[in-house]
């Protein structure tokens, strides 16, 4: 079944509203696609007016930046994700979403990208 992101079929009060077009397929959207820990591995999808978007299935690299020095250090490996507030079981199978907290070799960063939809990790180093 595929995912259909158009205003509601129902008005606040109850009664519906009248269809104006039939369904568009630039109105169709994307499975949830959880990011595990392995070999970096990006896969393109074609997108409306034939972009490209690259999804990201597995990452094991992060683009780090330290906010104190404004400096970034790319390819950083990731060790582990130690907190998704999107979901505590994220944690235990190391799914890598926005606002994660993941371990690098860098120190503990917080994901600033979304990797389903940009098809890379980036990061900002935690204060401790």
């Amino acid at each position: 079944m595929s995912i259909y992101q158009f205003r509601a079929s129902r008005k606040p009060t109850g009664g519906t509203y009248h269809k104006l077009s039939k369904k568009k397929k630039a109105w169709m959207g994307s499975d949830f696609i959880p990011v595990r820990m392995a070999a970096t591995k990006t896969k393109a999808v074609r997108m409306l007016g034939g972009n490209k978007k690259m999804k990201m299935l597995t990452a094991d690299k992060a683009n780090v930046m330290d906010p104190a020095t404004h400096k970034s250090t790319p390819n950083v490996k990731i060790l582990t994700v130690k907190e998704n507030a999107a979901n505590p079981n994220f944690v235990r199978m190391n799914i890598i979403t926005k606002g994660a907290v993941i371990d690098t070799e860098a120190g503990l960063a917080r994901v600033t990208s979304r990797p389903t939809q940009h098809g890379v990790v980036n990061a900002i180093l935690i204060k401790k």
